[in-house]
């Protein structure tokens, strides 16, 4: 009986640890991006999303209540707990987690259960959504967690939005620097192939292009590349931090319309940046969490 294929999960959104959200509403403006209001996780974290057209999303988190953060780790939430540790070890700034789209986290956890890659008990939970009008509806989301021991700065979930908010985000998802998706995610180790399993099964994709700079596999909407130090050096201009064991999320990138226009523009609001290949990169500063590169669309 015939095999059928593998269809690769899509990026859903990346997880940005921040110390506060003012500040990361205040830099993300900077970089052209538009911000929605913030939100409040009954957990005790907080955030203020970027969304994009195509639907994936940036989520810069905070702290909003340490006690009930600080509770609720104790009662098993992983969300809160992997916050928590990535804080400690890492600071308060940074790339914890990437997450993928999926219609049964049911399932999903008993597939990393079955793999021996599960991070932890499933998370259900609600919120409120509010749109760049002011209207507010409920949003709700069930989240199936996988890790990897060795590398206890990221882990990866998949998320079923069990109760959307609106799909079209209106003027949210349109940003003065032309940013349109998420294209490329930026990991960091010193033996990219030691996580080579790890990833094609979180990703549910089993071809993965091996090279001199490390490995990239194809998620259905972004790639996902593992880079050693001379990867990170050479695409991204990340020169420090290259070297520990275990994958740590580095940079990501957003595709643009026109790179011309969004590099003018970070120009015209002082913000540093510089071109590697064909890419404009703006190091790490407080408030964005990590590394972020513009690339143009592919027409």
């Amino acid at each position: 009986m015939a095999v059928s294929p593998r269809k690769a999960r899509s990026v859903d959104h990346l997880v940005l640890p921040v110390a506060g959200l003012e500040l990361a509403r205040q830099r993300l403006g900077q970089l052209g991006f538009s911000v929605a209001p913030d939100a409040i996780h009954p957990f005790g974290t907080e955030n203020a999303c970027v969304f994009f057209e195509d639907g994936t999303y940036l989520e810069p988190l905070a702290i909003y209540k340490r006690e009930i953060c600080e509770t609720q780790a104790l009662k098993g939430n992983v969300f809160v707990a992997r916050d928590q540790a990535f804080r400690f070890r890492r600071g308060d700034e940074g790339f914890s987690a990437f997450v993928l789209a999926t219609k049964d986290a049911d399932g999903d956890h008993k597939l990393f259960r079955k793999l021996g890659i599960s991070g932890g008990r499933k998370l259900t939970f609600s919120r409120i959504f509010e749109s760049a009008s002011g209207k507010k509806s409920t949003a709700s989301f069930k989240l199936a967690f996988a890790a990897d021991l060795r590398s206890p700065d990221s882990f990866v979930f998949t998320c079923e939005r069990v109760k959307a908010p609106p799909a079209k985000r209106g003027k949210l998802a349109e940003h003065e620097n032309g940013a349109i998706g998420i294209s490329e995610l930026a990991l960091g180790e010193p033996n990219p192939s030691d996580f080579q399993y790890f990833l094609q099964e979180v990703l549910n994709q089993r071809d993965v292009n091996a090279h001199s700079f490390g490995i990239e596999l194809e998620a259905a909407n972004a790639n996902v590349a593992v880079y050693t130090a001379k990867g990170l050096g050479a695409w991204y201009g990340i020169e420090s931090g290259c070297h520990g064991r275990g994958l740590r999320f580095r940079a990501f990138s957003v595709a643009v319309k026109d790179l011309g226009q969004t590099e003018k523009l970070l120009r015209k609001n002082k913000v540093a940046c510089r071109r590697i290949a064909q890419r404009v990169v703006v190091d790490h500063a407080p408030g964005q969490g990590c590394v972020i590169a513009f690339e143009e669309a592919a027409k």
